[in-house]
């Protein structure tokens, strides 16, 4: 596939950023008012944490703004020691926005306390799967919770620097004799970042894989950081028909890391190319 990032934001029939037109205080003119079609069964979402600097009521006008209509709320958007009433009057808040509120993280579990405190919270909030990472020695505990509420657990890797889960490999080798749902969120950055190809690590957890960060990174190093999709050096056509060829089910959810403050241009575009990838796979 030889096309140039701009040629594939115009397979989409509009520019990326004409998604933007009055999202809360960001004014990039539109052309329509139409959400670009999605001729995919892939389902495009968000992990929250893209919009960290954002109040939860902005993280829902932007995700309907871009068409992403499904999210994993992190921690500053639904906080983890909320009440029992308060963690389900933000989840109803997402439900009733008409998006799908389909779960949590990156949750972390050090403690036996913390993997109770996650499985209530996920309880409350009617999450199908906690994004976590529970340490080694707790695994047993997550298996039996997620037995008892049959709330998917999908372990988080996060590349050079990560003692517990630096690889989707060393995730797969905790978990392969666990509960099959407990699976992976593969973050290809990460992956790409500790000089692994994402593309093989779909196709060879696939069976496993329950949820995935969508974003792209400037080098193959442990340095290597965010840019917006298609201006990175990861292989995103080839992620985008392997996830396609193994018939994925679960959301593609975009964590773009870059401009913590004024996120929203970055991600539109970076939403605008993998559509438009979609659309040519």
């Amino acid at each position: 596939m030889s096309l140039t990032r701009n040629e594939f934001l115009k397979v989409v029939g509009v520019s990326a950023a004409a998604t933007l037109t009055s999202v809360t205080g960001f004014s990039v003119e539109a052309k329509n008012n139409d959400q670009p079609k999605i001729v995919s069964t892939l389902k495009l979402g968000l992990a929250s944490y893209t919009l960290r600097e954002f109040s939860l009521e902005d993280v829902i006008k932007i995700s309907k703004r871009l068409g992403l209509n499904s999210i994993a709320l992190k921690s500053m958007h639904m906080p983890l020691e909320s009440s029992a009433e308060e963690i389900k009057s933000m989840a109803d808040k997402i439900k009733s926005a008409g998006l799908t509120l389909y779960g949590a993280g990156v949750i972390y579990m050090k403690t036996a306390q913390e993997v109770e405190s996650a499985f209530s919270y996920a309880a409350h909030a009617g999450l199908e799967m906690i994004v976590g990472v529970p340490n080694h020695e707790l695994l047993p505990l997550v298996n039996e919770h997620v037995k008892k509420s049959d709330i998917k657990l999908a372990i988080h890797n996060h590349g050079p620097g990560d003692d517990l889960y630096p690889s989707p490999s060393d995730v797969y080798a905790k978990i392969k004799d666990l509960d099959k749902r407990i699976g992976l969120c593969i973050d290809i950055g990460h992956v790409k970042r500790i000089g692994q190809d994402p593309v093989a690590m779909i196709e060879k957890y696939k069976d496993r894989l329950y949820d995935m960060h969508m974003k792209d990174v400037n080098k193959a190093e442990a340095d290597g950081t965010s840019v917006e999709i298609g201006r990175g050096i990861i292989d995103i056509p080839g992620v985008i028909k392997t996830l396609k060829k193994i018939n994925y089910q679960g959301t593609v959810a975009f964590e773009y890391e870059k401009d913590g403050e004024d996120p929203v241009a970055g991600l539109a575009e970076s939403v605008g190319y993998v559509r438009g990838i979609i659309k040519m796979a």
